[in-house]
């Protein structure tokens, strides 16, 4: 894997044309292997997350939900590292990647909860079903220190570098360019460079850290950062999930297989508001905005399938499949109630413990107290 400080690793032009720069070429032979199917795939995955994103945001506006941070814009991205990475490794989303945590398996009615307001994190990390996929992260950056010190667990305990790609496993950690000017961030290289710990960096560069540009986050590539860690680095297309694929999956083949920690930063644009808190209108012109639209990568590919003879069927379908999705969503957040009361002393200890036991009692006898037995 080869650092690139100047130049993107581009597969697909803005329109959609097949033209690898010469940054791509040596990850061409992986992108030649990728079947029709793999392709449609792909293509699927943006289109439906983007449904489910919109429905999400839609439910935030009408008060059904306290938060929602839109990834409109960011579906190559996620789907291409996400599509990269094997079954066995671990994924430390930030609180965007939510084509991430769908392709993994986590039920996207998850995020939901957590978003309303009626779940302690969303799914259990820890369910077979879910992927390897932790929790949301809320407080920038922290997420990096959780996945390198849980790669280095896997250093340590022989989980990689054995020469056995069907067992050796690597962790992949999302985080953006805001946050990567959180120490956290600087000291998980740190200690992921030291113990050469199976991490992938995953920074999506989307432009803005709320109302920040990343001309004040930086004055050189974000990927530099990470090479004074000693860590290699590659910058890539973020909008160009053919090229995210490919870049992602060296960069877990090598992790996986012992030779360290590497990084990747993802230029990509955050069409929507960073939260249903923020106006991006604020701070950045309808000029910016309409010029990523044209590099729109849900738009690149569909140009790239039609090309190679998808038919009009396939994205009819595909549309439907989105519209289905978002319409369960939907329906699915309408019918969520409230949590049972208890659940607030559920996991403060890993243990049961004799404080948490006496307060519990104490609410079930004081909401006893009250006719009917609820306050």
């Amino acid at each position: 894997m080869t650092s690139s400080e100047t130049e993107f690793v581009r597969v697909l032009e803005a329109d959609g044309s097949y033209a690898p720069n010469a940054a791509a070429e040596q990850y061409l032979p992986l992108i030649d292997a990728i079947s029709d199917a793999e392709l449609e795939q792909f293509y699927r995955d943006m289109v439906v997350i983007r449904a489910i994103d919109t429905q999400a945001t839609n439910l935030q506006r009408q008060g059904q939900l306290a938060l929602w941070p839109p990834s409109r814009g960011q579906e190559a991205a996620q789907v291409g590292s996400a599509r990269a990475a094997r079954a066995q490794d671990t994924v430390f989303p930030s609180y965007r990647e939510h084509a991430v945590t769908r392709i993994r398996g986590v039920d996207p009615l998850g995020i939901i909860k957590l978003m309303r307001g009626v779940s302690h994190g969303g799914w259990d990390p820890t369910d077979p079903a879910n992927g390897n996929t932790r929790l949301y992260t809320l407080v920038l950056g922290s997420q990096t220190l959780h996945a390198t010190g849980y790669a280095m667990g896997l250093a340590f305990d022989g989980r990689s570098g054995t020469g056995d790609p069907e067992r050796d496993e690597a962790v992949i950690v999302y985080y953006g360019d805001g946050a990567s000017s959180q120490g956290d961030v600087h000291e998980a290289m740190v200690f992921a460079a030291s113990y050469q710990a199976p991490t992938v960096f995953f920074l999506q560069n989307n432009q803005w850290a709320i109302s920040v540009p990343v001309s004040t986050q930086t004055r050189v590539p974000f990927a530099q950062r990470s090479s004074g860690y000693g860590i290699p680095s590659v910058r890539v297309d973020g909008n160009d999930v053919l090229a995210s694929y490919a870049v992602s999956r060296v960069a877990l083949d090598e992790a996986r297989a012992g030779k360290g920690p590497r990084a990747i930063e993802a230029e990509t644009y955050r069409l929507g508001a960073h939260t249903t808190s923020d106006d991006p209108t604020k701070y950045r012109t309808s000029d910016e905005e309409r010029s990523w639209e044209q590099r729109d990568p849900i738009a690149r590919m569909r140009a790239f399938l039609a090309g190679r003879g998808a038919a009009e069927s396939f994205f009819d379908d595909v549309d439907a499949e989105g519209t289905a999705a978002a319409d369960d969503l939907r329906v699915r957040t309408l019918e969520l109630g409230p949590p049972p009361a208890n659940t607030v002393f559920d996991h403060v200890y890993s243990e049961p413990h004799p404080l948490i036991a006496e307060q519990r009692a104490w609410r079930e006898q004081y909401e006893a107290s009250f006719e009917g037995g609820q306050s």
